[in-house]
C-alpha cells in the first residue's frame, strides 16, 4: 500500500498520528546526528514515495536479529514491514515457503533490480564451497553474491554479518566469514554498512534504511562500515556507571556491597573501554534504564566489537582505549558502619584505576614514538 499526500494530511501513518510520526522521525534524525527539522524530511520521504523492497538473506545465525524487530514498539513488527518498508523476502517471516517462496525472491530481484536493500543476517561458510549453509538448494554464499549483485546497498545486520560472530570463533570448521569480506573477494562492489551487536539494537537498523531512503546514500560510516551515529563512541563514554569508574569505585564479585550500589563492572570483566556502541543511550526493548546488560548489573562483554565478544575470555579485564584518568581521585565518604573499611577498600581500587589509565596512556606514547621512528628511517 503507497501512502501518498493526502492520507499524511488526514490519516495515520504507521498507526500514529502525522504529528506523532513526526516526531518519530524527528527523534531518528537526533540519534543519526542531523539537525530536529530533518525529521519533517524523512517522514516526507518515507509517504510519499514507493516503500523501500528490503529482500533479507539469513545464513549462519541464531535468529537473534529477526527477535529483535519484533521488540520495536515504534513502529511496530507489523507497522514497519507493512508501511515503512515493503519487506520482500524473509524466511522466518514469509507466509509462503518452499519453491514459492523461493520463486517470489527471484521475481522480486527482478522487479527491483538496483533499487532493493539487502540485509544479510548470519556469517558466510566458505569452506567446501559453502556447503555448510543452504536455501533452496543454493548454498548461502552464492545466494549472496547473486543478491548483492543488483542490491542498491547491503546491511550486515548483527556480529555475525559483520565480523564473523560466533560462527567464526576458533576453531571456525565452516570457514564462517562477514558479508563484506566475500563480496570483496567476488569484486562485487555494492556499498556495505555493518550494524554489529548480539543482537543490534533494531533501531539503529531502522534508523540506517530511513537514512538511504531519505538522502538516497548510506550514513556516514567508521573505519569498520559502521554508522558513526551509532558505532561513533565507547560504551564507557557514555555509561551510566562511568563516574564510578572515575571515582575508583569497583564491584569486585557479583552480590559484593560495591555490585548492590551500581558500581563500576570494570573488575568483572566489562568490556565498555574498548566497545564501541550506543547502547547506554539507545536501550533495548524501550523498558527503561534496565534495558541493557551493564543497566541490569551484568558486564558487556563487546559482543559489536570485532576481536572483543565471544573471541576474549568472559570476564578479563578490559583493554581500556583512550583513557584519560584524572589527577586526583575524589575521596569516598563512609556514611554506614563498616563504612570506613569499604572506603578504604575503594580508595585502593581508586590507585588501581590511576595506575591502569596511566599505564594506557604511557603505551600510547611509546606506540606513537616508534610509529615516529619507523616513519623518519623510512
Amino acid at each position: 500500500m503507497r501512502i501518498d499526500q493526502e492520507s499524511i494530511e488526514h490519516d495515520n501513518i504507521a498507526g500514529l498520528s502525522r504529528r506523532d510520526f513526526v516526531k518519530f522521525c524527528s527523534t531518528l534524525a537526533v540519534g543519526m546526528g542531523l539537525p530536529v527539522g530533518m525529521g519533517a524530511q524523512i517522514a516526507e520521504a518515507v509517504t510519499v514515495q514507493k516503500r523501500p523492497p528490503v529482500l533479507w538473506l539469513s545464513a549462519q545465525e541464531c535468529t537473534g536479529c529477526t527477535e529483535t524487530l519484533l521488540r520495536t514498539s515504534h513502529p511496530t513488527l507489523e507497522k514497519l514491514i507493512l508501511e515503512l518498508i515493503s519487506l520482500e523476502y524473509h524466511e522466518t517471516l514469509l507466509v509462503g515457503a518452499g519453491r514459492q517462496a523461493e520463486d517470489w525472491r527471484e521475481k522480486s530481484m527482478k522487479e527491483n533490480k538496483g533499487k532493493y536493500i539487502l540485509v544479510v543476517d548470519g556469517s558466510i561458510p566458505t569452506k567446501d564451497n559453502g556447503i555448510y549453509c543452504k536455501i533452496g538448494g543454493k548454498t548461502a554464499l552464492a545466494l549472496l553474491g547473486e543478491m548483492a549483485a543488483d542490491a542498491a546497498a547491503v546491511i550486515a545486520i548483527g556480529s555475525c554479518a559483520s565480523w564473523g560472530g560466533v560462527p567464526s570463533a576458533d576453531p571456525n570448521p565452516t570457514g564462517a566469514t562477514p558479508a563484506h569480506e566475500v563480496l570483496k573477494s567476488r569484486g562485487i562492489k555494492t556499498p556495505v554498512v555493518n550494524i554489529p551487536g548480539c543482537p543490534p539494537n533494531p533501531y539503529n537498523f531502522l534508523s540506517t534504511v530511513l537514512y538511504f531512503v531519505t538522502f538516497k546514500k548510506l550514513p556516514e560510516l567508521d573505519d569498520q562500515s559502521r554508522p558513526k551515529f551509532a558505532y561513533g563512541r565507547l560504551i564507557h563514554e557514555n555509561c551510566e556507571r562511568r563516574p564510578h569508574f572515575d571515582a575508583g569505585r569497583f564491584a569486585i564479585q557479583f552480590g559484593d556491597e560495591g555490585h548492590r550500589k551500581g558500581y563500576c563492572l570494570y573488575k568483572l570483566g566489562c568490556k565498555g573501554p574498548e566497545t564501541f556502541a550506543n547502547c547506554p543511550i539507545q536501550l533495548f526493548n524501550d523498558v527503561g534504564s534496565g534495558a541493557w546488560p551493564v543497566g541490569t548489573g551484568h558486564p558487556c562483554f563487546g559482543c559489536s566489537e570485532k576481536g572483543v565478544g565471544f573471541t576474549l575470555p568472559l570476564h578479563s579485564p578490559a583493554r581500556p582505549k583512550y583513557v584519560t584518568p584524572p589527577s586526583i581521585f575524589p575521596g569516598i565518604e563512609a556514611h554506614k558502619s563498616g563504612g570506613a573499611s569499604i572506603a578504604a577498600a575503594a580508595v585502593v581500587a581508586g590507585l588501581a584505576g590511576a595506575a591502569l589509565g596511566a599505564g594506557a596512556v604511557t603505551v600510547k606514547k611509546l606506540g606513537e614514538k616508534e610509529e615516529g621512528r619507523k616513519g623518519t628511517e623510512e
